[in-house]
């Protein structure tokens, strides 16, 4: 159906940094909008809630500013402390409209750098420059400068000639804000003597390690090799230092993760045992170890245990331990305090009834997803659980993503 352009009141932003609005045929959300805002929209006709994009402002909210054309931003036409209002207001939302629970929640904690916070990217190598995927219908972006990412990955990008990354289709960074130091990885088919011409030239570049990824459907599911250099640099998260690499999991904003992870082990109090589900490589767990006599990492993804388990036989943290196991294995572990820190589809029902069955009295949430984390904090207290402190922290600025950080308690 065509699209029709219509002249709308914004009521409000919903998850996503849509704004609200309505007309006689319903609900419309509409991107690059702002509460209070009266716009001219583009909006897709059909059935049920309609989508458009802002095309022109005729009224601007005060909290409006200037911002990048860039498809990852959709929140960047907010001041920042405007931004941090929204995003409490959609844990708000969740918890109310999903969990069906009126609870305070706290203003929300901001980020340390509002640009260049992110520590990791990755763009398609095209003939015109690095750019970023095809979103809402665009041909992929070229990107000269980015204003999101840490200054050693621009730094590298400028001295970058896309040709020469040939036959690479993708190339991801990963940077340091401890050491400076930067990774990547080479995203193609073939051997990797195929990719030694751009691997030196990311080396001649400034990075010091370069990787290969076979294309696969699952980001980096087809296994990772490498080539020259370092895989793994040193990264500061809140208290303890991690290994972290261009194609493994990682925060992206290393300080305003910290920051939750000190939230997250002050929230769990201390106790003789503590569990830290889904727990990666420990980023978590090992911020708890200073409070109990044991923690015990779990996580199904091998290579994150095996640099967790790097990590601390460096540090000598002897009382953290790591195992493979999902939910399933807390029936053997006698536990005072889970923390859980899952994907973002969140708890499914298996996890949230082995939760519930075990020992543990606390539960610290931390949540990359309000929708789904709201999901389950409503089913955990039908259950009996009760929600304490809730606050949402701002990894993504710029961005309508927010981190919540919360406890339950029996």
């Amino acid at each position: 159906m065509p699209d029709v352009l219509l002249t709308l009141e914004i009521e409000k932003l919903v998850a996503g940094g849509l704004g609200l609005a309505r007309d006689g045929s319903g609900v419309v959300l509409v991107r690059g909008a702002l509460p209070g805002e009266r716009v001219e929209a583009e909006v897709r006709t059909g059935r049920g809630v309609r989508q458009g994009v802002t095309r022109t402002v005729l009224r601007a909210s005060p909290d409006r500013v200037s911002a990048p054309d860039l498809p990852t931003l959709d929140l960047a036409h907010a001041a920042y402390p405007a931004q941090l209002v929204y995003k409490r207001g959609f844990v708000e939302e969740a918890l109310a409209r999903i969990a069906k629970l009126r609870h305070p929640v706290a203003p929300t904690l901001p980020s340390p750098h509002e640009w260049h916070y992110r520590n990791t990217a990755q763009y398609l190598v095209t003939p015109h420059g690095l750019a970023y995927r095809e979103r809402r219908g665009r041909d992929p972006l070229v990107v000269g400068r980015d204003p999101l990412v840490m200054a050693p990955i621009q730094a590298v990008m400028d001295r970058l000639d896309p040709e020469r990354l040939n036959p690479a289709t993708e190339v991801a960074f990963r940077a340091s804000r401890l050491t400076g130091e930067v990774v990547a990885a080479l995203i193609g088919a073939g051997e990797p003597r195929h990719f030694l011409r751009a691997s030196d030239h990311l080396l001649d570049a400034g990075v010091v390690g370069v990787s290969l990824a076979e294309p696969a459907g699952r980001r980096f599911g087809a296994g990772v090799r490498l080539i020259a250099g370092e895989a793994e640099i040193q990264e500061q998260f809140g208290q303890v230092r991690v290994g972290i690499t261009a194609t493994g999991f990682a925060q992206v904003n290393p300080e305003a993760a910290g920051l939750a992870y000190i939230h997250a082990a002050e929230l769990a109090g201390s106790g003789l045992h503590a569990v830290d589900l889904y727990g990666g490589s420990g980023a978590i767990g090992r911020h708890l170890a200073p409070h109990f006599a044991r923690v015990t990492v779990l996580d199904t993804a091998a290579e994150a245990l095996v640099r967790g388990r790097q990590a601390v036989a460096v540090s000598g943290e002897r009382n953290v331990s790591y195992r493979s196991g999902d939910a399933a294995r807390l029936g053997e572990l006698s536990t005072d305090v889970i923390v859980v820190d899952p994907p973002r589809a969140g708890l499914d029902e298996g996890a949230r009834d082995h939760i519930h069955a075990s020992t543990a009295d606390r539960l610290v949430y931390v949540s990359c997803d309000p929708a789904t984390w709201a999901r389950d904090v409503g089913d955990l207290t039908r259950r009996g659980w009760r929600l304490g402190e809730v606050t949402p922290h701002d990894f993504y600025p710029q961005t309508s993503h927010v981190e919540v950080v919360s406890v339950l308690e029996r």
